[in-house]
């Protein structure tokens, strides 16, 4: 069998086997995302990587991810989702080996964009295949485990590098990031061959050339800003690629509502848009898509760069996100079939209330802070998310049918991506525009302490000490790069740390204002998952609430069906007919 719509009988013999074969490519390329944050400073030191090359080797990836995605999707209805599955598994542990061999920054950025890029190729395939391979009663499941999947692999990059960086396999370094997928992406693209099976659009063979190159300007123009516009300081050039973006995305969707209407093979079929669970589910997708990382890229500069955590550190101190999300996700169909979309409203309320006890506990402990303190916060809130992904991923494609499917996987795919970037610009200005009085607040407080420790210390010009503490604290508050030393700080670069400016003043300082920009900062995405909230009673409510909510498309209403009318119950002789009293008789 190479063809399936959904509500039809599974696609694969062995749908579960199929989805053993997916999902850990999906794991793989989302690690990959973040996967390289712990590895900076030994790209510094190895291989001479400058600040702006290390943001493009963090965005390019993200950058030709999220640009190919639609137009990936559409060549999966086309040309089979199998092959393109192959096609960007391969390229994917290709570039990957490319990356952990890069001689120099510049070629290190080439292959990123490359992995990006092969990563987009691959990622919708799997929601497409799952569409397809299961009927609609096990789909519920299968999306739960897929929402496992996502919220382990969405934080798990820190965790992951920092064990491998910590172990350095074969000397390797930096390098063992990269590698690490090649050995899995083998054994994916095997298991593939054997457990995948082939499926395509029913309708559709051509690829809307002129949609695919406006979809990829149009979100080029609109990713790279998001990305890049924070660190360069928002210049003019910034705002112009937004409007460009604005621009091509408009003519994008014109162009498909009438090769829609034409029935011309468009890369997106606009009649997506006219059932109410996606219309709806994409806005609160993309919503809900810009919460999470902004969170923890807050989380993570909190922990490394405030506390000075190592990445294994700050790995292990978000585990219990995982180990809650995939707990909670692996059960999810079942609290969906009987509460319906109750339970993606009760993984949205949990998660705003942990972050809110997180920002209450910030707000009080301050400096005192450890890892312990979050524990209890981070497994609800993975808990939460667990509640959220595979209903909200059902909710969205219940209705989608044949040839929509790829389609809605890059759309759907492509909104979560566009909503995660503009998450992390949004918590980017948000955090670095809280550090600067954040920073002032904290040197205030610690200098008159500083002081007295220097003169105890004995130090030459105590005052003057301080007050070059309190210059170099206040710029590195306000550089993009808050691990870079500016100018200002080099009258103190010589200082060993028994000095009180390096072993006291400086460490608390940091400690201090990181805690109350994260504190801050925790206020966009509290607000981020309430609107999500209230937006889940916008969705449209199913008629029969297990069946919908895990994903079972809704039984059209039956026919009448004409009644026979029965003849007459023959009567006795001498009887008189009913109605015809006296009448005449048999």
């Amino acid at each position: 069998m190479t063809s399936s719509s959904p509500g039809s009988q599974p696609l694969a013999p062995r749908p579960f086997a199929v989805l053993a074969t997916v999902l850990p490519a999906t794991f793989m390329q989302l690690v990959d995302i973040s996967i390289v944050n712990v590895a900076i400073p030994s790209l510094q030191r190895d291989i001479g990587a400058t600040y702006a090359q290390i943001q493009l080797v963090l965005a390019g990836y993200q950058l030709a991810f999220a640009c190919v995605l639609i137009t990936a999707a559409r060549l999966g209805d086309i040309h089979g989702r199998k092959r393109l599955f192959l096609i960007g598994m391969a390229g994917f542990t290709a570039t990957s080996a490319l990356c952990g061999a890069a001689p120099t920054a510049n070629i290190l950025v080439a292959g990123r964009i490359l992995q990006g890029l092969m990563s987009g190729i691959m990622f919708p395939q799997v929601i497409s295949v799952i569409q397809v391979a299961f009927a609609p009663d096990e789909r519920g499941k299968a999306f739960g485990i897929y929402g496992a999947t996502i919220g382990v692999a969405t934080i798990a990059g820190p965790l992951l590098g920092g064990v491998l960086i910590a172990l350095d396999p074969a000397g390797l370094d930096w390098r063992s990031v990269f590698y690490v997928n090649v050995p899995i992406g083998l054994a994916a693209m095997a298991a593939a061959l054997r457990h995948l099976p082939e499926s395509r659009a029913p309708e559709g063979r051509r690829l809307d050339l002129a949609g695919a190159a406006l979809a990829t300007v149009g979100l080029f123009l609109l990713v790279f800003p998001l990305t890049e516009g924070r660190e360069s300081g928002w210049p003019p050039w910034i705002f112009a690629m937004l409007s460009g973006a604005a621009v091509a995305l408009g003519l994008f969707a014109v162009l498909q509502h009438r090769k829609t209407r034409r029935g011309d093979s468009p890369l997106v079929y606009t009649t997506l848009f006219r059932d109410r669970a996606f219309r709806r589910g994409i806005v609160l997708a993309a919503i809900f898509s810009s919460t999470l990382p902004a969170f923890f890229l807050a989380l993570t500069l909190y922990l490394q760069i405030g506390f000075a955590f190592s990445p294994l550190h700050a790995g292990l101190t978000t585990l219990p996100f995982s180990i809650g999300s995939a707990l909670v996700s692996l059960n999810s169909n079942r609290m969906v079939k009987r509460y319906g979309l109750r339970a993606l409203q009760l993984g949205c309320l949990l998660m705003v209330i942990a972050l809110a006890g997180m920002s209450v506990a910030v707000g009080v402990l301050g400096t005192a802070m450890t890892s312990w303190h979050l524990v209890g916060l981070l497994l609800l809130a993975g808990g939460g998310l667990g509640l959220v992904m595979a209903p909200m991923t059902t909710t969205i494609l219940s209705g989608i049918q044949g040839r929509e499917v790829g389609s809605a996987s890059g759309v759907l795919s492509t909104g979560q991506q566009v909503g995660g970037a503009l998450g992390v610009t949004a918590i980017g200005v948000v955090f670095f525009s809280l550090l600067p009085h954040q920073a002032d607040l904290a040197v205030a407080r610690v200098m008159p302490e500083l002081e007295h420790r220097l003169a105890a210390a004995g130090v030459a010009a105590p005052a003057v000490a301080a007050e070059q503490f309190a210059a170099c604290f206040a710029a590195r508050s306000r550089s993009p790069d808050p691990s870079a030393r500016p100018p200002a700080c080099r009258p103190l670069a010589d200082r060993a740390g028994s000095d009180p400016v390096a072993g006291y003043a400086m460490p608390r300082a940091t400690r201090e204002s990181f805690a109350g920009a994260f504190h801050g900062s925790l206020l966009y995405p509290i607000a981020g998952l309430a609107l999500c909230f209230l937006l889940t009673f916008w969705l449209p409510r199913p008629t029969r609430t297990g069946d919908e909510a895990a994903g079972r498309p809704r039984s059209p209403p039956r026919e009448p069906t004409r009644q026979r009318r029965r003849p007459p119950r023959p009567r006795r002789s001498g009887r008189p007919m009913p109605g015809r009293p006296g009448g005449r008789t048999r």
